[in-house]
């Protein structure tokens, strides 16, 4: 390279990023105007150096094109186009700015501005009086004709011609569209033949002879590529670059023209230009660059068919790409790839020539040439304007990077020679000045990967540690260890409480981290509460019910507590099963945008994994009568009370009147509720053996274990107390204040019930071998209650039992006499159930004969020993 680019930055804009349409306007004077593919249009003052005025359109806006002689632009926004008048706009901000401060004025268009009402319009271009717009309409792109008027203050503009070219399939650029910058939908220019002049105000310009978008092309490339009568014509050449690749054109004053295809790149076309301009102002080659970077250059081959006719050659190759955006100047064709900005330079005298009668090689050398062209060390460059040539022979080119700066990039002026040993003190300056720049712009590259690298180092960091919990919890899977001594686990309490005049049980979930893992963002504790004996609803549903608590930042020994309710009074069904489980989301770990863009068809995958399934039986739900408790009832529940006393009193009155009207008026004695019971037995050795006495201040130990009293109180305080599971009851103030080994209480279903912890001789009656036992009875008016607090009874004995040393049976005899009992008891009720099933009886009958039978094998049990 024969030097570096400088760069200064002119402004800043409010965008950031390389998803915006972006295009610069020139040729206003010392105004620029950049739309940057949302509602603002910015005007900048290349005289001042700032941005003066903020053009504010309804929509997001596709396309502009000026009329420098008029002073008018015309926007393309989604819900039409809008002409703007930038004389009196301008005039206007200027008079209003006289006493404002030195930020842009911002000026709101209207909806009288719109002069064209179609909508989603992507392209445009400004031919003489015409205006041309592209839009895809269905399965087919259109092109249509306005006529816009002479006077400036008339917005009338007719429709008088439209054209229709079907939308080929969609072009396979996936890969391209997600590393390119912002692309448009399509690409309009304009073509003229070399043997028309240009207008009078274009000549004004010694750089350019016609305004942008527009160029000339040497008279018999224009013939070979649109025919002799559009030659004869003089009628200029739209050409349309659409998305599919095809390379259309239209001559626009031709009668009976039609939309026609010139050539296909087969990618997406992102410019259209004409380049190597001769003396005469005409270009001798027409160049069109896909987003992937096939380009393809058309020219006249003077030598291209046996008679020596000439004939358009066209030649395809491929630039380093992808192209983000470009432009030409007389004789280079510049393009962004987003990492660098390019130089390929087209001239003939760039390429090796072979001799006339080899034009395959020469062709061929074209196309390998494509692929080296110069590097200007410009980065992240999104939308250039035409370039502009200084009297010293410098290029200058004007550029948005995609961190909305709006920069003027100056190109070197010439090469140097290679055996030149000393460079002049100007050019060395400029070379200082180009590197820094350089080193500015590789800065800039260099802190965006910096941050882009930590952002995935942090992601993988976090994605490591799911795994290595995810590992660990499986690992716990194969092992049966008890829930205190596993890494990551979940124990519970029950608690009630008392919100508007109702009770309501609470479960407390306390999630603990034991493991050298931290629990960081992107993890959701999950429990899942459902009766132990299912049901499902009459319409099919589950009766579980689902909390998630979403945590971060849970470190080795912090615990995360997290409250749930398990249901009123009376409408709890027990016992219910509790399972928890950790789940992994990776949508909350990156966001849902980001796991659509980067790991398609994950957003709804997580990973679950189990900790532990817990039972809550009645007897974590129950409610103790304790003095303390009724004295706590008795002074918050006031009301409850008075209610309690109002439905005793009610039904008194139901009873007495119903009463009355039994046989002749005779009172009727209030009949008193069923009882229902249930009994455990357990042997006072096994007890005595496993269980701690705690009432043994003033007491030997082992006296203490000998005194009947104590060892029932034990047990019915290890009932109430004990952590089963990794469930306990909460609130144990109510239960250290047990004096005796009986308890009252208040099940779930609201029922009052009575635990009786005592100590019986079990043995046949004449026999002296009897065997000290602690029995455990519950009493209740409600079946339900009875059945669900043995079934708890009986889950506290179990997890006693695993406890308990094995010693030989020394109540061998006193089990056989048992035994033998339960045997008579079983052919009895055998009998008794065959004869409810066998003979014709109600269901009442039925019914009470299979309640007594239940009874009777609860009143009976076995003894465990």
């Amino acid at each position: 390279m024969e030097g570096r680019c400088a760069v200064e930055t002119w402004a800043q804009f409010g965008f950031s990023g390389r998803s915006y349409k972006v295009k610069i306007l020139c040729g206003f004077g010392t105004d620029v105007l950049i739309c940057t593919g949302t509602e603002e249009i910015y005007v900048f003052s290349k005289r001042e150096r700032k941005i003066t005025t903020v053009l504010l359109l309804p929509a997001a806006v596709n396309d502009l094109v000026g009329n420098q002689d008029k002073q008018l632009i015309y926007v393309a926004c989604r819900s039409g186009v809008y002409r703007v008048n930038l004389q009196f706009l301008l005039h206007r901000d200027q008079s209003s700015q006289a006493d404002a401060s030195s930020s842009p004025a911002e000026l709101k268009i209207s909806q009288e501005c719109l002069v064209v009402g179609a909508d989603e319009v992507s392209s445009l271009l400004l031919v003489g009086s015409v205006l041309l717009t592209l839009c895809q309409r269905d399965a087919s792109w259109l092109l249509t004709l306005y006529k816009t008027p002479k006077q400036t203050a008339s917005t009338s503009h007719k429709e008088f011609g439209s054209f229709h070219l079907p939308v080929a399939s969609a072009v396979d650029c996936g890969a391209a569209e997600s590393n390119r910058g912002p692309r448009k939908g399509s690409v309009l220019i304009c073509i003229h033949s070399g043997d028309v002049q240009a207008s009078s105000s274009s000549n004004a310009s010694a750089e350019s002879t016609v305004a942008q978008d527009h160029f000339h092309l040497e008279p018999l490339l224009f013939k070979l590529l649109f025919g002799v009568e559009a030659a004869l014509a003089k009628s200029p050449v739209i050409l349309c670059g659409l998305p599919d690749g095809r390379l259309c054109f239209l001559p626009l004053r031709l009668p009976g023209s039609r939309l026609r295809v010139l050539h296909s790149l087969e990618q997406p076309v992102c410019f259209v230009g004409a380049s190597v301009v001769t003396e005469t102002g005409h270009a001798q080659c027409l160049v069109a660059a896909g987003e992937q970077g096939r380009v393809a250059l058309i020219k006249t081959d003077k030598a291209g068919s046996e008679g020596g006719s000439a004939v358009a050659a066209f030649t395809e190759g491929c630039v380093p790409g992808p192209v983000w955006c470009g432009c030409m100047d007389k004789s280079c064709f510049y393009y962004s790839t987003g990492a660098d900005l390019l130089r390929l330079d087209l001239s003939e005298g760039s390429f090796a020539r072979e001799s006339k009668e080899r034009g395959e090689e020469t062709s061929g050398t074209t196309a390998a040439a494509l692929q080296s062209p110069s590097s200007l060390n410009v980065c992240r460059v999104i939308a250039l304007a035409e370039p502009a040539c200084s009297t010293a022979g410098d290029v200058q080119l004007l550029g948005v990077s995609a961190r909305g700066q709006l920069q003027r990039i100056c190109l070197p002026a010439g090469r140097v020679d290679e055996g030149s040993s000393k460079l002049p003190s100007t050019q060395v300056s400029r070379s200082v000045r180009d590197l820094l720049s350089a080193i500015g712009d590789v800065c800039e590259r260099a802190s965006v990967l910096k941050t882009v690298i930590k952002s995935k180092n942090q992601f993988l960091r976090l994605l490591n540690h799911a795994v290595s919990v995810s590992f660990l919890l499986m690992a716990d899977t194969t092992t049966d260890l008890p829930i205190k001594e596993k890494p990551i686990r979940c124990h519970f309490e029950t608690s009630w409480s008392r919100l508007l005049q109702k009770d309501s049980l609470s479960l407390v979930c306390f999630l603990h981290n034991s493991s050298p893992f931290v629990l960081e963002r992107g993890w959701t504790l999950s429990i899942t509460v459902s009766p132990l004996s299912y049901s499902s609803s009459p319409a099919g549903e589950s009766s579980s019910t689902n909390f998630s608590f979403p945590f971060h930042d849970l470190r080795p020994g912090q615990t995360f507590e997290a409250s749930l309710p398990i249901a009123a009074a009376g409408d709890a069904s027990f016992p219910m099963t509790v399972s928890c489980s950790l789940i992994f989301s990776l949508s909350s770990l990156l966001g849902e945008e980001e796991v659509a863009a980067s790991f398609a068809g994950l957003q709804s995958s997580c990973i679950s994994l189990p900790l532990s399934t817990l039972t809550v039986d009645w007897l974590h739900a129950l409610q103790l009568n304790s003095p303390t408790a009724t004295h706590k009832m008795a002074t918050v529940q006031p009301s409850s009370a008075a209610a309690d006393s109002i439905q005793t009193f009610l039904s008194s009155r139901q009873l007495r009147c119903g009463g009355r009207t039994n046989r002749g008026g005779e009172s009727a004695a209030k009949p008193e509720p069923e009882k229902y019971s249930a009994s455990v037995w357990v042997s006072s050795e096994i007890v005595r053996d496993t269980l701690k006495p705690k009432k043994s201040s003033n007491l030997d130990a082992k006296e203490s274990i000998r005194d009947p009293e104590d060892l029932c109180l034990s047990l019915l305080e290890r009932l109430l107390s004990e952590d089963t599971e990794g469930v306990k009851m909460g609130c144990q103030g109510d239960k250290i204040a047990l004096s005796t080994s009986v308890a009252h209480a208040r099940g779930p279903n609201g029922a009052a019930m009575k635990l009786t912890v005592k100590e019986i001789n079990v043995g046949e009656e004449e026999s002296t071998d009897k065997e000290a036992t602690i029995e455990v009875q519950i009493e209740s008016s409600s079946l339900a209650a009875v059945c669900g607090l043995h079934h708890a009874v009986l889950r506290r004995i179990q997890t006693l039992l695993q406890s308990a040393t094995e010693k030989a049976a020394s109540t061998k005899n006193v089990q056989i006499l048992g035994l033998r009992r339960a045997l008579q008891r079983a052919e009895i009720q055998q009998s008794q159930i065959s004869g409810a099933f066998g003979e014709v009886v109600s269901t009442v009958q039925r019914d009470r004969l299979l309640l007594s039978v239940y009874q009777e094998l609860r009143r009976n049990p076995l003894l465990i020993v």
